[in-house]
């Protein structure tokens, strides 16, 4: 019976790792032709960021990966540079009803140029550089920041146990107007039934999303 159960754990252990590279090797070849057929569209996002409020293109923030590590998440500024100096004075205006995330419809901080590269997650695209270099995988949970994580339940944390993702389900299935608590199990539920085809369907999945622009602000 021992040996049974120890010729399974190490069946599935191989069947993981095998899962891991390839996973490894989408990732790569997937954020290099993204990075190389969306240059266009950054270079004219880049411009039109500094053209409406000159400053730095580029926001940087700490977000928390895969077993609680840091690293730094790159996304197009879509906020005024004043916006995270702003942020308290706002806090009781959040329309997020788990209190966990900070989230606001209309968001004085934000550009105008801001709400059209956030309605079509046009400001996400630079994280394919985090793709690139390890810290994202083109799919998985996303990852929050550090303010945030220190709010979680033990559940919550769950969704840390994976590297976090570009996308995920909740990306596609409502993306801002889902509730945190749903976020977290569709999370769990993707990490539960993870596979390279579960990812293709969902990058899939996210192009629609992205293009129709339901649920982001």
């Amino acid at each position: 019976m021992k040996k049974r159960l120890h010729r399974k754990l190490l069946r599935w252990e191989a069947a993981m790792q095998s899962l891991f590279i390839i996973k490894r090797a989408v990732d790569i070849l997937g954020a290099l032709v993204g990075l190389l057929l969306l240059s266009p569209l950054f270079l004219i996002t880049a411009i039109a960021i500094f053209i409406e409020n000159p400053g730095p293109i580029f926001f940087m923030q700490k977000r928390v990966g895969q077993f609680g590590s840091l690293f730094n998440f790159y996304k197009f500024r879509s906020m005024y540079t004043d916006a995270e100096a702003r942020k308290a004075e706002l806090m009781a205006e959040n329309e997020s009803g788990d209190g966990v995330i900070f989230k606001m419809k209309k968001d004085p901080r934000i550009t105008r140029v801001g709400r059209i590269i956030r309605r079509f997650s046009i400001d996400e695209l630079p994280q394919l550089w985090n793709v690139l270099i390890g810290d994202l995988a083109l799919v998985g949970p996303r990852p929050p920041v550090p303010s945030e994580v220190a709010q979680y339940s033990l559940n919550d944390r769950k969704r840390l146990h994976v590297k976090p993702g570009l996308t995920c389900l909740w990306q596609i299935k409502g993306r801002s107007e889902i509730p945190f608590h749903e976020q977290v199990q569709l999370d769990l539920e993707y990490i539960r039934s993870q596979s390279i085809g579960n990812d293709i369907l969902i990058i899939l999945k996210t192009i629609p999303a992205v293009l129709l622009g339901k649920g982001a602000y």
